[in-house]
Order: structure tokens, then C-alpha cells, then sequence
């Protein structure tokens, strides 16, 4: 935060205002290097920090750092304290523009946009079709270890209630008829017909939930068009407005926050533990298998 740096709205004003939730590469390759934009890369498994990344990007950690350490369940939420001090240490500012990829398309970065505007950032952004789009574009990529930012950031988490919930509040949303619980897994996770990935969980769905399989939302890695979107949402909640979002632990969940937001949806939020909660054998929850429609 030293003298070189521009202050909070002269950044925001060289990366100008964002079209919305979704950029193209073109728009980030327009704007790449910009005072007070930066790329975070939000990988996971394989992809975890490691082969080409967009040019400068730094790693938005989901399966390290960025996940609770202190809970017994993966990908979920850190507190606000940690939070606040790894987007600093990212370089993050609070009038900063934050555009975030993965290496699969769309896949967790979605789930670190949600985490974003969960701690109060509203200036982020996914890049449609991620790193393959990029790539695709004949855009500049690094290779190696990512440099660290160059000094700390001064963004402070301002948490939002009710973006991301828990068992009980997802129980509740099953029994209303208002809301409509959708499973962004695979239709065979859904219906118990497939293993879980991960061991001991129950195989099935919550009584009541419907299946949205997160790709349905997407078209060779980019997400579809708004009017797409919303044809997908209401042939799987009709037309209820009130959605929550599960998956397996709380990341592709956050695909179909990204479509509904896109969509025009408002009232959202997404089941941060998801199945690797709900699917414990010892959290003593109805489980059902078989195929449900909305």
C-alpha cells in the first residue's frame, strides 16, 4: 500500500465497470495488466496450482488455504479473519476488479466468485470457459511457480448472511413449496447409481431435491445464454423464485448460483457443506434414491 500505488476508484476506473458476472477473454485480454485488476486462478485437484496459467494470475487456493481449516468437511467457507488475510496477501484491494478462471472451463471458479460476494466483493467476476478459452484465443500464459503479489492488499471481508447455508436452513427449503433445492451433481449421484467419490458417503439425494446436473448449464465449457439458462431453471423448479444450490461439497453448487444469477434469479444461496455433510452416514438425514422431478 505504498506511494506507487493509484488510489482505490482511479483502479477501478482503468479496469472501467464490469458487464456483469460473466467476461469473455476478450474482455480480459482488452484489460490484462491493468492497475487494479487482478487474475486469480481457482483450479482444483489435478490443475491445483500447477501447468500454464493466464499471464500473472495468482492462485486462489480452494482445496488449500481457502477452505476452512478448522472443519471436518472439504471446500467449505474459512471465517472472515482468514479470508480477509489471504485475499491480502493475494494483493487484493476492496476497489479492486477480481476476474476469476479454472483450468476445466467453468468449474471452481464459480465457487470462488460466490466466495467473493459471500464476504461482501461485488467487483468479481468468472471468465466464460476458462483457461481452455484462453488458451484457445492464443493468449498469454506463464509457466512455473506464480510470482507472490507484490505487497499486501487492503481488502476486508464484509460477510453477507444467507448466501451460504447450512443443513437446517436447506431441511427448512426442502418443506416449502416456495423453494426448490437443486443437486448440481450427476444424475447418477443423484439416483444412488454411482459411487460417491468420496468414501463413506451415502449414495442418493435429499428427499424432495431436484437434479440439475451443473453441466446443463453449459455449452463446451461456456456457460449458455441467459434465455437458455432460464428455460433450464424452470424446467427444474418451475416457477419458484427461492433457490438453493447443493453438489458434493459445495463447489459445482456454485455453477448453478452463477446460472441463476445470470438467468435473473435473486433470492439464491448455496449449501456450503452439501452431500459430504448431508451424505455422512452419521448426520442421521432422509435419503432417497431414484430419479425426482421438480
Amino acid at each position: 500500500m505504498g506511494g506507487a500505488r493509484q488510489p482505490y476508484e482511479d483502479r477501478g476506473a482503468a479496469v472501467g465497470s464490469l458487464p456483469g458476472p460473466l467476461v469473455s477473454a476478450d474482455w480480459l485480454a482488452a484489460r490484462l495488466g491493468a492497475p487494479g485488476l487482478l487474475v486469480l486462478d481457482a483450479s482444483v485437484g489435478a490443475h491445483r496450482g500447477s501447468g500454464p496459467r493466464i499471464a500473472g494470475a495468482r492462485v486462489f487456493d480452494i482445496d488449500g488455504a481457502l477452505s476452512d481449516p478448522t472443519g471436518p468437511l472439504p471446500h467449505t467457507m474459512p471465517d472472515a479473519g482468514r479470508f480477509t488475510d489471504e485475499m491480502r496477501a493475494l494483493g487484493l484491494n476492496d476497489g479492486d476488479t477480481a476476474v476469476v478462471y479454472d483450468a476445466a472451463g467453468i468449474y471452481s471458479s464459480a465457487r470462488a466468485w460466490w466466495m467473493l460476494r459471500a464476504m461482501g466483493f461485488d467487483r468479481a467476476a468468472v471468465l466464460d470457459g476458462g483457461l481452455p478459452a484462453w488458451t484457445a484465443a492464443g493468449l498469454p500464459v506463464d509457466e512455473g511457480t506464480p510470482e507472490p503479489a507484490a505487497g499486501r492488499g487492503g481488502f476486508t471481508a464484509r460477510p453477507r448472511p444467507g448466501l451460504l447455508v447450512d443443513a437446517a436452513t436447506v431441511a427448512d427449503a426442502l418443506a416449502d413449496p416456495g423453494a426448490a433445492v437443486l443437486d448440481a451433481r450427476t444424475g447418477g449421484r443423484f439416483e444412488g447409481t454411482e459411487p460417491e467419490p468420496r468414501a463413506g458417503l451415502r449414495g442418493g439425494h435429499m428427499p424432495g431435491a431436484v437434479s440439475l446436473p451443473f453441466g446443463r448449464l453449459q455449452d463446451e465449457g461456456r456457460m449458455l445464454p441467459p434465455d437458455g439458462l432460464r428455460a433450464a431453471f424452470a424446467d427444474a423448479a418451475g416457477d419458484r423464485e427461492r433457490l438453493y444450490f447443493s453438489c458434493g461439497s459445495g463447489v459445482t453448487a456454485c455453477v448453478l448460483a452463477l446460472g441463476a444469477e445470470l438467468a435473473g434469479y435473486r433470492d439464491t444461496a448455496v449449501y456450503d457443506g452439501s452431500w459430504s455433510e448431508w451424505g455422512l452416514p452419521s448426520a442421521d438425514r432422509p435419503v432417497a434414491t431414484g430419479l425426482a422431478k421438480g
